[in-house]
């Protein structure tokens, strides 16, 4: 675990990033392959985390990695205390598609708390760095709730979850 404080690569503004260990993606062309081993990080519980977002009044939340649906049940746990406890926005970075998380009863568990996710895993032969948010184009940038107004390009609209 990681966390990267005002940070404005991570999402549109001021973000407050938590980068997490383990990804079995694999994705070629990686830019964190050094977070795909879950030993790789070190253990920050959902209470220190909650601290540090709170702490800062200004930025909004992002989880990368990594991949935090890896470690579903934690994030979906922090996920829920930040909008209980916050009015922040979270972004979302995973290598799963929308759709094989929609059809995982684990996986999506998340879902309902995330305002934004960004799916798909990175396509090195399709990479495109004047792309904002993402690596490649069958990444999206899916809007989950209407908190957030930037009009990107590559913005899926608004899915209304199950």
């Amino acid at each position: 675990m990681e966390v990267l404080e005002q940070t404005m690569a991570d999402g549109p503004g001021l973000r407050t990033s938590i980068y997490c260990a383990g990804c079995y993606h694999h994705c070629e062309g990686c830019h964190n392959p050094q977070s795909w081993d879950m030993a790789n990080g070190h253990w920050v519980t959902v209470d220190e985390l909650l601290e540090i977002i709170k702490a800062d009044e200004i930025s909004n939340v992002s989880f990368s990695g990594g991949d935090p649906f890896y470690q579903v049940e934690a994030f979906t746990n922090l996920a829920k205390r930040i909008k209980e406890e916050t009015d922040k926005t979270i972004w979302c970075w995973t290598g799963f598609t929308y759709e094989e998380i929609l059809a995982s009863e684990q996986l999506s568990m998340l879902l309902p708390y995330l305002d934004v996710l960004v799916d798909g895993p990175f396509i090195l032969a399709q990479r495109d760095t004047q792309l904002l948010f993402r690596g490649s184009p069958n990444q999206r940038i899916i809007y989950l709730t209407p908190k957030e107004e930037d009009v990107i390009e590559g913005t899926v609209p608004l899915i209304k979850l199950r």
